[in-house]
């Protein structure tokens, strides 16, 4: 990439364009148009207060020729953006782009103007040439051109411009030619005071244009020739997909700045990567790391550490140097697990997973953990180097996000997405077997009284005492899970028959009746309970829910306190 040169070599550094604040709007168009530049300064008394430019001049009524002659000053730019002489191309292409305008005036160190600074200017003299022959012309059109019809007027085409922030528009023209109409035109126009004439009578004709695969090189070189600022970009087939200009080549320049950063980038990466070859190096880019770092010999004897490695594992360098990584062993790891450690290791290189450590004050802890052999020029390893970062409060983020996500924040039972989980498990599980699977929907009687009359700390209590109860009568593998409010859920996996079902129906139930003792206060609540049984009463997760749901309502409706099976033929039968 050529070294961008400094703006005091290619700015406009001639006569400065000037006018006073009084100087009408017209009069400092025609000086604007007949010096062919498209900014002049407003000057008072020496002092520039401001700039008005081509671009501006869309803001303006080309509806009424009479606003041409009010003073410049009432449509000027001000305060006027500067840059210092002694600033480089590359940075004032930037500042260019992120202000959003198209002149800046340059100053020296005594803050006088010594010229103006365009887009033109950086496009022409910014050593893009490289980068113009590369790419095609295709690769900086963003958007369709901006379209007029010809028999629009000079003002509705003005106004069009300036919404769309466009520098130029496509003329459509009665016979079908097409023309086109620019920024540079219409500040001639008011320096002409045209009237609000149709625009293709304005246009200028023919356009010329460039193909959308020609090189970047060819629209620039055309743009010079002809001394023109925009090209129509036509397809293989001619139709007018774009338009290009200066501007649009610089800003498509700075991805070539953006790539070579790049690249600059990537060849610092691989020297360092290579640079990792000699502990010397890499003891100083460890250094500042704020991940343990610990370096071995080939038989793993440590041979540095760096400071992180001391704070996180409390260990001094002079404690284990010389020593084995077997220092921090937590003994939670059997023979198989360094077995395939080391196996990956002399197969690919590296390890990478979570292990177990013991810090020097004896406390465990969880690191992510990756190894690396280190080899010389043949390729024999002559150290391991070790980085690892402690992960014990990710783990335990991790189980209370799963807690959040899969249990009851009360009673610390399964929730409802996990009892679906479980539930389908159970399924598959009892149609593989041939097996009996329950589902109870158990409801508590008057636990609204107690909410009401007690309040809620109490009715907390006593869901916490209900679950324990439940869960301490239940076998290993059967499930409580609360669905919301007093509304549980118990699933009954690999039941053998009926009668296994009902048994534990009626001992729930019994266990319920026994009054729970919260507050020096003895309270008394029921529970109604609805079943449905797999295959029986549905082969899905919803339709056995429902089922014990329907059911359980069946039990409150017949006096509370007491189950009901959702089959009334298996009912009957029980």
């Amino acid at each position: 990439m050529a070294q961008p040169l400094p703006i005091s070599r290619i700015m406009y550094s001639g006569l400065l364009l000037q006018c006073s604040p009084q100087t009408s709007i017209a009069d400092a168009a025609a000086r604007m148009s007949e010096n062919s530049v498209s900014s002049i300064l407003i000057a008072d008394q020496d002092q520039v207060i401001g700039i008005w430019t081509e671009h501006d001049a869309l803001a303006l009524d080309f509806s009424d020729p009479d606003r041409f002659n009010q003073p410049v000053s009432t449509v000027m730019s001000s305060p006027v953006l500067t840059l210092p002489s002694t600033m480089d191309a590359g940075q004032a292409a930037i500042r260019l782009r992120d202000s959003g305008k198209r002149h800046f005036l340059v100053v020296d160190e005594n803050e006088a103007p010594v010229g103006i600074l365009s887009q033109t200017d950086l496009a022409l003299n910014q050593g893009l040439e490289p980068y113009l022959k590369l790419r095609e012309v295709r690769a900086v059109v963003a958007r369709p051109p901006l379209l007029a019809n010809g028999t629009q007027s000079l003002a509705e085409v003005a106004s069009q411009m300036h919404h769309h922030h466009a520098d130029a528009v496509v003329v459509t023209c009665g016979d079908g030619e097409l023309g086109i109409l620019t920024e540079r035109d219409m500040v001639r126009f008011i320096a002409r005071h045209t009237s609000n004439t149709p625009v293709h009578e304005l246009a200028t004709r023919p356009l010329l244009t460039v193909n959308e695969e020609d090189p970047l090189i060819h629209a620039r070189d055309l743009l010079i020739d002809h001394r023109i600022r925009h090209l129509a970009v036509v397809n293989l087939s001619g139709e007018v997909t774009g338009l290009i200009g200066y501007q649009d080549m610089l800003a498509g320049a700075e991805q070539m700045y953006l790539d070579d950063l790049r690249e600059a980038l990537e060849q610092r990466d691989q020297a360092l990567a290579k640079s990792r070859r000699t502990l010397q190096l890499a003891e100083r880019v460890i250094e500042s790391s704020f991940e343990g770092i610990m370096v071995t010999d080939k038989d793993v004897r440590i041979e540095f550490v760096n400071p992180a490695f001391t704070q996180l594992t409390g260990y001094s360098p002079d404690e284990v140097i010389g020593r084995t990584p077997e220092v921090l062993s937590s003994g939670r790891h059997d023979a198989e697990f360094y077995k395939r450690m080391w196996q990956s290791l002399t197969t690919h290189g590296y390890w990478r997973g979570e292990i177990w450590n013991r810090r020097k004050t004896g406390e465990l802890y969880l690191e992510l953990l990756t190894i690396t052999a280190i080899t010389d020029d043949h390729g024999q390893t002559t150290h391991y180097a070790g980085l690892f970062t402690d992960i014990t409060q990710n783990r335990k983020n991790e189980e209370q996000i799963r807690q959040l996500a899969y249990y009851d924040a009360l009673t610390g039972v399964p929730n409802r997405r996990l009892l679906e989980d479980r539930l389908e498990h159970a399924i598959r599980h009892a149609h593989r077997k041939d097996m009996l699977l329950a589902v109870m929907f158990i409801d508590l009687d008057q636990f609204k009284e107690v909410n009401d009359t007690l309040g809620h700390a109490v009715g907390d209590e006593l869901l916490l005492q209900f679950t324990t109860r439940v869960r301490d009568y239940l076998r290993e593998d059967d499930t409580l899970a609360r669905l919301g409010g007093d509304e549980f859920i118990v699933l009954l996996p690999e039941l053998d028959k009926l009668s296994d079902v009902i048994q534990v129906a009626e001992r729930l139930i019994e266990l319920n009746r026994n009054p729970y003792r919260i507050n020096n206060d003895n309270i008394q609540i029921g529970s109604s309970i609805g079943i449905s049984l797999y295959p029986e009463d549905g082969t899905t997760v919803q339709e056995l829910l429902h089922g014990a749901d329907i059911a359980m309502y069946r039990s409150k409706r017949d006096g509370r306190n007491q189950y009901h099976l959702f089959n009334p033929d298996v009912a009957e039968t029980a």
